[in-house]
């Protein structure tokens, strides 16, 4: 006879609201959840749809203003140590270290047991997320994912029945989130928890998951229909990306989430339009090249703007260190036409963002050069216009006052009404027509993320870098300012350099994607043409073929980097970090694809 699982947790009609009066804003509105004992279910959300919320709700911290959170039957009356949490931010306590934070939750939750029981247990789960070689570090000199590993790590300790994730990995490198996901994924099979995953990312939710339900957009949001994933356990990246029932289920969650947030946006309403004026940086003709340009230059290019619009020679940089000087990227070279989009991707230290930093002129070249539009590049300059993953706004200015910082200096020669109009155009593009005047503190990260993209694309530069700027926001948020670019970037055919840990979103954007190698010496590993028709839409990407041998080419590339500072060179799992689950399953998977 089939046993089949109970029921663990369940929502029935539940309802949640923030406010009083005419400030009442309503989150969620009769959201229904059923979750079996044993069952990993992913919840796909939106920015400001609920997600938090909705994890708040289950974990008892907060009580719905109707219906009723139940745990195998009984109400949630509050906080439990069969609920773990872990939050996308650590909340470590920074005077202790990896095991004194995991012992903080041991000694609360098994004060009962000796102290030898309690040893045996903190040690156990220090190990199986990979930090037995660092428990005795504090948080400031631990990496983000060796941060999230602890939290993970203490959730895992308290040995609760459900383990509630809130986008644990969404701020985390390609690397590093690969390996969680590996331990989530080990954790569900060896320890046979039930957990419930809110994640901004498809890929994550169907490598993972047993069921992927979308939380639809808010207001008054609730949960959208149940999407099974029928693929078998262990799930190898590499292998699904051939693998038609992933192809297929990939089609039709992101279909749902792009049809919901189309209509979610009906009612945006038209841009401002962009005045007819050019940025001081665009105003003079071409100049000649400087007679001081890199030796490296001089070698290898007679004219710039005939060989390439941006060129790199030779770019080193080196840092001193107690140990001796540390070579982070060497040897970078690549020239770009005028127009050119270039994505830049690779595992976490391999240089891509010091690239970036070197071509806005933030950080200084250690030797070789680079030159843009016939000028070798000496400091930071309005001609460049930079995103980072973190905005960096005035707080105390409005959005459309943080815009205007940097319109009203490009744009010297534009009246004050044609310069306001570049920055409502902008604002409106980005999504921000409501919030023009509201102040950068009560804007929500996504919604700061978005003033800072629309600053870079008012300023209408010779090259735009972008730093991960998608990298902290939801699938929603993130396709939408994927498709402002996009936009943008046809009408303005801004020279563009965007570095990425999203294949996904590599393939979508550029002309080319550059691929580095490991760190440190990182150098350009391998350059792939993406030569897929423009404009591009998410929906027609997914049902071009080419699409996937793109896709299948960079996660080769990836994967044959994952061992170490070059192919070959494979780490131990506790150089790596890997845990002991994760790293049996890593070390069968290169087993397998090796046999």
């Amino acid at each position: 006879m089939t046993i089949i699982p109970s029921r663990i947790i369940e929502l029935k009609s539940v309802s949640k609201s923030y406010g009083e009066g005419e400030h009442r804003s309503e989150i969620l509105k009769d959201v229904n959840l059923s979750v079996r004992e044993g069952e990993f279910v992913a919840i796909v959300g939106f920015s400001g749809s609920g997600k938090t919320t909705l994890i708040s709700l289950l974990a008892g911290l907060i009580s719905p203003d109707a219906g009723e959170v139940l745990m195998k039957g009984k109400p949630v009356a509050g906080p439990g140590p069969e609920r773990g949490l872990v939050f996308q931010s650590y909340s470590l306590m920074p005077w202790l270290t990896v095991r004194g934070n995991v012992a903080l939750a041991v000694d609360t939750v098994f004060a009962r047991e000796s102290r030898a029981e309690r040893k045996r247990r903190i040690d156990k789960y220090i190990a199986m997320v990979g930090l037995s070689h660092a428990d005795a570090r504090r948080p400031a000199e631990l990496s983000g994912g060796m941060r999230q590993r602890v939290a993970v790590a203490r959730a895992l300790a308290m040995s609760p029945e459900i383990l509630l994730l809130d986008e644990p990995l969404s701020a985390l490198d390609a690397l590093t989130r690969g390996k969680l996901q590996d331990e989530f994924a080990a954790i569900s099979r060896v320890e046979k928890k039930t957990i419930i995953l809110i994640t901004n990312d498809v890929d994550e939710a169907i490598l993972l998951a047993d069921r992927i339900i979308p939380l639809d957009p808010g207001p008054r949001a609730s949960l959208g229909p149940s999407f099974p994933v029928d693929l078998p356990h262990p799930r190898e990246r590499g292998a699904m990306n051939g693998n038609e029932t992933f192809k297929r289920l990939r089609r039709e969650v992101t279909g749902y989430l792009v049809e919901k947030g189309r209509h979610a946006n009906e009612e945006a309403g038209d841009a401002v339009a962009l005045p007819n004026v050019v940025p001081i940086t665009l105003g003079s003709k071409p100049r000649a090249p400087a007679p001081d340009l890199p030796k490296a230059y001089r070698d290898a290019a007679h004219s710039p703007i005939a060989r390439g619009y941006v060129e790199f020679f030779e770019v080193r940089k080196v840092y001193p260190t107690p140990k001796g000087p540390l070579t982070v990227v060497d040897g970078f070279d690549m020239k770009m036409e005028k127009g050119e989009f270039v994505t830049l991707i690779g595992h976490s230290g391999c240089g891509k963002s010091t690239v970036l930093s070197m071509a806005a002129g933030l950080a200084d070249i250690s030797s070789g050069g680079i030159v843009l539009d016939g000028r070798e590049v000496s400091g930071a300059g309005p001609d460049r216009a930079v995103v980072f993953q973190a905005p960096s706004l005035m707080p105390w200015l409005t959005a459309r006052e943080n815009v205007a910082l940097g319109v009203d200096r490009v744009y010297p020669n534009a009246a004050p009404a044609e310069r306001r109009d570049v920055v409502e155009h902008y604002l409106h593009r980005v999504g921000l027509a409501d919030a023009i005047h509201r102040r950068a503190a009560d804007l929500s990260n996504g919604m700061k993320q978005r003033v800072g993209i629309a600053r870079a694309f008012a300023l209408s530069p010779k090259l735009l870098l972008l730093d991960e700027p998608f990298g902290m926001l939801d699938s929603l948020t993130r396709w939408e300012l994927q498709d402002v670019l996009m936009d943008v970037w046809k009408r303005t055919q801004v020279t563009a350099i965007c570095v990425t840990h999203d294949v996904n979103e590599a393939i979508l954007l550029a002309d080319r994607v550059v691929m580095m190698t490991n760190g440190p010496m990182a150098r350009i590993g391998k350059i792939m043409k993406v030569d897929l028709p423009r404009p591009r839409s998410r929906k027609a990407l997914l049902e071009h073929p080419d699409y996937w041998r793109y896709r299948q080419e960079l996660l080769d590339f990836l994967e044959e980097y994952e061992g170490g500072a070059r192919p070959g060179e494979a780490k131990s799992p506790a150089e790596t970090g890997l845990g002991d689950a994760a790293g049996k399953s890593a070390r069968a998977a290169k087993a397998r694809k090796a046999a």
